[in-house]
Order: C-alpha cells, then structure tokens, then sequence
C-alpha cells in the first residue's frame, strides 16, 4: 500500500518548517545568551592568559631589567626593559596580543635591540607575572600605564618612543594614544588590531545561523564598545601610523584594519600582505627591515645606521597558529 499523503497544503507545510527553524534559531540563542550571562559575558572570551614560563630575553642573549609598576587601580604589573645594542635610536613599546603572555610574544620583537631599539614589554593584568583578572577596560589602563611608566624610565628614550601593538594589543595602544596619552611618540604600529571589541563579536555572530541580521545590534546589546581604536585613531595624527594585516589572517579579519586605515589621518600607511596569517609579518626579515625604514622616517634623524641583526633570523622562530593565533618562541 501506498504511503499516505500529506492532508496539509504545501505552503503551511514551508511556513510550519520555517517556524519550527525560527524558533530553534531562538532557542539557540536565548541559551547561548544564558551561558553567557552565567559565565561571565562576552568580554571574557577575548582573554587567554596563562603564568607560563616562555623564557625571557636572556634566552636570545639579551640583557634585561625587571619593572614592576601600577595600573590606574593599583594592579601591580610586570614588565621587561631591554637596552638596545650599540647605538641606540630610540625606545619601543610593545602590547602583546591576548593569549598566553610576554613571555611567547618577546620572539616577534626580541630582534629590535639589534638593530638600535631598547624594547619595553609588559603583561596585562592576569597575565604572567601581573596581578588581577583580565578586562577590556583594565587592559587600556595597564597600557596606558605602561606608556607613562616607559616615559619615566631613566635610561628609556622619553623623546623617540615607537609603539607597537600586535591583535589584541594593537587594538589597546590605539585606543589609549587616541585618549591622548602620545608624549613622545613617534610613531605607532597596529599589527593585525581589530577595530572595535562589537566589530569582533558581531563577526562571530554572523557565522552563527540565523543570526546574521542581526548581528549588529545584537553585538551593542553584549558588549560595551568603550575600548574602541576605530573611534578615536584619527585623534593619533599627525604622528605616523603604519597598519599591517595578513590578508589571510584567520583570527582577525583584514577588514579591521580597513576600517581603522579609513577612519585614521594622515600621515598613514598600510601593509595589507598577501598570503599572511595572523601577526606573522614581524617574524619574517623582509619586513622587519621596512619596520625599520618606517621608523626611521619617522625620525627626525638617528645616529647612526642601525645595527644588524645577528643570529635572529625568521627561521629561529616557529611559526604556528594555534587557537588563539599566537606565533611563539621556540
């Protein structure tokens, strides 16, 4: 015997497995939501801190201080200042981006002193050696706290400080010299930033299903945008900007710093890489030479040619992007 046919019309039938879709997309939501709210939010998955050892800059046969100084709200942070060798031509800030800690991002600028530059690294707090818990927030002020701690270092060069800040970072060092906080700078790097904390989520809201359209307001509605770089970078002019970004970078898409590039003034410039992944550029020589090139027009002159850097070449890098996208030291 024959299979019975449906007695319902075709067209209810659509709307009844439309509906039945629509509320499953709901459903999925309201949970996702509900595990948000009781685990903490959105914001604490921009984090992944650990007190893992890495090594330090004596492992590249680099001499270091220890800095600890305080955040805003008295967090006590940790950090390392890395003389440069030889001539020196100024002083670089660096932010890491938002896995691990110092410690396994010190490889993409571990070659700088060699080539002139003092380094000054520092943990977020919850990271490494730092006291407190991670936020969006908290983070911007340890930044900034760091800008101020590096300015009062008495063998920092107050007056030629360079700033880079990769993912993560690259998002904050833009965000805290839009604010104001660019005494001595010369320049600023933003290595693969995102453009704003909801521009990130509302990406990750648009690969869910159902939840495209309404990504954006759903986005303002979980997470504050207060640490935006996109709303205040033009603030940073006239001092120079240099954005980079793999164009095949799987964490943060290139379109975040399009925007940032569109929403920054002159003088700016942008390296958007072909066959890049996330933060990869400043492990290759290639472009660590133009870093150099860009902060020494940057300058109103430097003493000398930069020194060249010996036994830091790519190759003693292990590039691999894990879950989070960190590139770190063997």
């Amino acid at each position: 015997m024959s299979a019975e046919r449906s007695a319902v019309p075709w067209p209810w039938r659509v709307a009844a497995s439309v509906t039945r879709i629509t509320i499953g997309t709901v459903v999925g939501l309201l949970a996702m939501i509900g595990v948000m709210g009781m685990t903490g939010g959105v914001e604490p998955r921009f984090f992944y801190p650990d007190r893992h050892d890495y090594g330090s800059p004596a492992t590249v046969g680099l001499p270091h201080r220890q800095i600890e100084f305080a955040s805003a709200d008295g967090t006590r942070l940790h950090g390392w200042f890395v003389p440069a060798i030889g001539t020196r031509c100024g002083t670089v800030l660096h932010a890491h981006g938002n896995a691990q800690n110092m410690s396994a991002h010190f490889g993409f600028v571990d070659w700088l002193p060699r080539r002139g530059y003092d380094v000054f690294a520092f943990d977020y707090r919850g990271y490494g050696r730092s006291d407190g818990h991670p936020t969006l927030r908290g983070a911007l002020d340890d930044t900034i706290a760091a800008l101020a701690t590096v300015r009062a270092l008495p063998e920092a060069d107050r007056e030629r400080l360079y700033v880079i800040g990769q993912s993560l970072g690259g998002a904050l060092v833009l965000a805290a010299l839009g604010r104001g906080h660019t005494s001595g700078v010369r320049a600023v790097v933003a290595d693969s930033a995102f453009s704003s904390p909801r521009a990130i989520v509302a990406d990750v809201l648009a690969e869910l299903p159902g939840l495209n359209l309404i990504r954006h307001p759903l986005a303002r509605w979980l997470i504050s945008d207060e640490v935006s770089a996109e709303a205040v970078v033009a603030n940073i002019a006239p001092r120079p900007i240099l954005f980079i970004h793999g164009e095949r970078d799987r964490v943060i898409p290139v379109s975040h710093s399009d925007r940032l590039f569109a929403a920054a003034r002159e003088p700016k410039t942008y390296w958007r890489i072909a066959g890049l992944d996330h933060t990869e550029a400043l492990t290759l020589r290639e472009w660590q030479d133009r870093l150099v090139e860009f902060f020494e027009s940057a300058a109103a002159h430097c003493g000398g040619p930069p020194h060249v850097a010996h036994g830091v070449a790519s190759k003693d890098l292990q590039i691999g992007l894990g879950a989070h996208g960190v590139v770190a030291p063997r």
